[in-house]
């Protein structure tokens, strides 16, 4: 669908956003909500697209003005926190004064619910992959299906968010055997526990995350214990755990093997132009030096052809034509700078030094996330608030 075409409507949906920006097609994108909210939070693509940001309450102070600096060169997409507020600067502003204008349903707060499921092709036939990706976030997430006909899967990083793999569970009549997180993640709230409940799966967690790093408390949530080494069957084929502590104690990365292809789930160790910061559990000096052992006696030795799916990206551009997140291991030694070959020291102190913001929120979401912490809906939502900051802080510079 052309942009022209999804702009004839009054509303437009995540999706269809996320299909514009996909597509690289010519648009504004109007973000009336205040400055300090545009700063911590904008929507990106993997191509440029314009981003104007004229606060609500502009356009009722001095409609004619902030009129004026909305360009009427291309369709315009209006976006607010939960699509109220750009609804009404759509209709009573810009449509009336013949602006080719839509508004985004359910705002920030929408499009930060929504995920892409996409197939990768380099697993086929040996199994079927879906990479969800959480745009807003950038978190990646994922299913894998084995088997004969691909009818019984993993889920791997589960989301807060089900819906997105449930119905893929119901649309391709999955029947979920195993739930993993490859660690207690701080920059999200995990959906395996709830996934579990629902599924009857086991979920699957190393015991080293079962603490929180700071309150030192242990997690209360039912879980199945991973180790280094351990190996599960899938159908003929084998997934093993590498225990890989730095970015936490117990983070660990997945290794499929099947129809001689290699995969791995790295989680939060290799991403595909940086690496996982070694702090958020409040001992980055200590820390760093077991990511620098991770990383390069664990992860780096693997078979170059090793495919590698990453846990997060720090910008829709890191991604493939075909909108995947995936590279294999030679290519990220070659071009992934965070891999250069260095000495322990000299890694450590590089890590130490390139590190971005400690969001404070992620103290609270590690609680959540092993069961000391209950939150509400809402809560949860005011936690997820803006992009991940996993990796080190050269990732996110534009």
């Amino acid at each position: 669908m052309s942009a022209t075409s999804t702009l004839e409507k009054a509303q437009l949906s995540p999706a269809d956003l996320k299909q514009m920006l996909d597509r690289g097609e010519s648009f504004t994108l109007l973000d009336v909500r205040n400055e300090e909210e545009f700063r911590r939070w904008q929507v990106e693509g993997r191509h440029s697209v314009t981003v104007l940001n004229i606060p609500y309450y502009q356009f009722l102070e001095a409609p004619e003005e902030a009129v004026a600096r909305v360009p009427r060169d291309w369709p315009v997409v209006a976006i607010c926190a939960k699509g109220g507020s750009s609804a009404w600067v759509v209709q009573e502003i810009l449509r009336p004064r013949g602006y080719q204008a839509v508004n985004l349903e359910g705002g920030m707060e929408a499009w930060g619910k929504f995920y892409q499921p996409r197939v990768l092709p380099e697993a086929l036939p040996a199994f079927r992959i879906w990479q969800l990706e959480r745009p807003a976030r950038g978190c990646l997430h994922y299913v894998v299906a084995y088997g004969p006909q691909y009818r019984r899967a993993i889920v791997i990083d589960p989301p807060r968010h089900l819906d997105a793999v449930l119905q893929l569970a119901q649309e391709h009549s999955l029947s979920i055997t195993h739930i993993f997180d490859t660690h207690a993640h701080a920059d999200h709230i995990s959906g395996g526990v709830a996934l579990a409940k629902l599924t009857g799966a086991p979920y699957y967690l190393h015991p080293y995350d079962a603490i929180h790093p700071l309150d030192v408390l242990p997690a209360t949530i039912p879980y199945e214990m991973t180790k280094d080494g351990q190996v599960f069957t899938l159908d003929q084929d084998r997934l093993h755990v590498i225990h890989i502590p730095g970015h936490t104690l117990g983070n660990t990365a997945l290794y499929l093997e099947g129809n001689g292809k290699r995969f791995l789930f790295s989680g939060d160790s290799i991403f595909l132009y940086s690496i996982a910061r070694p702090d958020l559990g409040g001992r980055g000096e200590t820390w760093a030096p077991l990511h620098y052992r991770s990383l390069f006696h664990r992860l780096l030795v693997l078979p170059d052809d090793t495919l590698v799916l990453p846990g997060h990206f720090s910008q829709p551009k890191e991604a493939r034509s075909d909108g995947l997140y995936a590279e294999v291991l030679a290519e990220l030694k070659r071009r992934n700078p965070d891999l250069k070959q260095r000495s322990e020291a000299e890694f450590v102190q590089y890590m130490l030094s390139s590190l971005p913001e400690f969001p404070k929120q992620y103290i609270e979401i590690k609680r959540i996330n092993i069961g000391l912490v209950q939150p509400s809906q809402e809560y949860a939502d005011e936690l997820e608030f803006g992009k991940n900051v996993c990796a080190l802080a050269d990732a996110y510079r534009k």
